[in-house]
């Protein structure tokens, strides 16, 4: 695969026909921007000819292209690869020109590698280099995912990975909460610690829940933060004491669920991990049981207490007469 030497190509001649699988992130231009109208533009895009020549379809440089439409330049530094479209693809995605990839653009171009140019998931996979298992997860990050929503991340309304980690694999379960939740981070967003502890809430909430959850998610997260406030508060009130008690009614709900449970498994052989396990519990709470008969029931005496505080040395005796009545 040869490339031509990098020349100024007018802007108006280039084809940004995979705009649609790159994310906008406005600081990200911005900061690209300043740096080329101080040094210049450094590092050429990448272009491969199509139509005899009278085409240039831009396979990598997209923020570079917005960064010098924003300075109001008219030209860009192009390398054009003499190959086809398809192998230019798969040598950005393979990696040989060190371009930082999002994990929701790499699907987006496997997406267009596989449903549009008729390659398998093992010959993308051949040759970019790349694991067949890597493009599988690859491909599961767009799959199935609304229009909107991929729309949004491109725009960049939403984080790369909130789409991947949150919105991804919600729509995949239930796309009418993944647009509700999209429709209301529009209005009231979030940030990425939020939106995970909103998640982990989400996975573990009944149905009816789940439903208010997505309409108001910064309210959510707002009574969380209440209800915090609140335990905080209760255990800085009742010091070391309120959190032993706290502790003792979390270890005593915890026996009785893993009773309940060893119930349900009475009718299998239990495995051995588990039994050793269970064993395992015998130690500390025997060490419990009588550390509490020492200090709450029978409390010992410090043997200290009475000790003479000027140390080792003659004492005289109180009973003892004195020397003159000895004599």
């Amino acid at each position: 695969m040869d490339a031509c030497p990098a020349s100024e190509v007018d802007l108006h001649r280039l084809e940004l026909r995979f705009g649609a699988a790159r994310l906008a992130e406005p600081r990200s231009v911005e900061s690209l921007a300043r740096s080329i109208e101080r040094c210049g533009q450094i590092v050429a895009c990448i272009a491969v000819a199509e139509g005899g020549g009278t085409r240039l379809v831009l396979v990598d440089g997209y923020r570079r292209i917005q960064a010098l439409r924003r300075l109001g330049r008219d030209t860009a530094l192009i390398e054009t690869w003499d190959c086809d479209l398809v192998a230019a693809l798969l040598r950005v995605l393979a990696g040989t020109n060190a371009r930082p990839w999002a994990a929701l653009e790499e699907a987006l171009l496997l997406r267009e590698l596989v449903a549009n140019h008729g390659l398998s998931q093992h010959e993308v996979a051949r040759r970019c280099g790349r694991d067949a298992s890597w493009v599988s997860r690859r491909l599961e990050l767009v799959c199935g995912l609304p229009d909107a929503l991929l729309g949004a991340v491109r725009d960049g309304a939403v984080s790369s990975w909130a789409a991947t980690r949150i919105l991804a694999p919600l729509a995949r379960a239930n796309s009418e909460h993944a647009m509700g939740l999209l429709q209301a981070l529009g209005s009231a967003p979030l940030s990425t610690r939020q939106l995970q502890r909103w998640f982990e809430h989400y996975q573990s909430s009944p149905r009816t829940l789940r439903d208010r959850m997505v309409a108001h998610p910064g309210m959510f997260i707002e009574a969380l933060d209440v209800r915090d406030q609140r335990r905080a508060d209760m255990r800085l009130r009742g010091g070391p004491e309120g959190a032993c008690e706290a502790e003792a009614r979390q270890i005593a709900a915890i026996a009785a669920r893993l009773r309940a449970r060893l119930r349900t498994l009475a009718a299998q052989p239990l495995s051995e991990s588990l039994v050793s396990a269970l064993a395992a519990l015998a130690a500390p709470l025997t060490g419990l049981q009588h550390d509490l008969g020492r200090y709450c029931h029978d409390p010992e005496p410090d043997p200290r207490r009475g000790a003479n505080p000027a140390g080792a040395g003659p004492q005289s005796a109180r009973d003892r007469p004195s020397a003159e009545a000895v004599a």
